[in-house]
């Protein structure tokens, strides 16, 4: 299950990128890609929660999650910026992915050490 977990957020991740990218250069933002990338992300997350929500509780495994949320939290204060068409604040769209990777290598760091041993 992590392991698709992982790959939900990878992809998310690439959709992610496009989108920092228009941002960087002060260019409107690709709806669709938002729409994706927010799509993958949350599916990612919700199906994260359920894990940990069944017992799984490696401290490794709960700071990904909460930084995950972290930045999850992050990209929807993004959305409503760009939803209201105002100007993104770039500071809060480079800490966003930032946020988001670093829960992300320790989730994978998990996987390599307890899942895949």
């Amino acid at each position: 299950m992590l392991v698709a977990v992982m790959a939900l957020f990878i992809i998310a991740a690439i959709f992610g990128l496009i989108i920092l990218t228009a941002v960087l250069k002060n260019q409107p933002t690709p709806k669709l890609m938002v729409l994706m990338h927010g799509t993958f992300a949350f599916i990612a997350l919700l199906m994260m929660i359920a894990y940990t929500a069944a017992g799984h509780t490696a401290t490794l495994l709960i700071t990904s999650l909460v930084l995950l949320v972290i930045a999850a939290l992050g990209g929807f204060t993004l959305l409503t910026f760009d939803m209201k068409d105002k100007s993104i604040p770039k500071t809060l769209a480079l800490l966003h992915p930032f946020v988001a990777i670093t829960g992300l290598v320790l989730l994978i760091v998990y996987i390599f050490l307890y899942i895949l041993q």
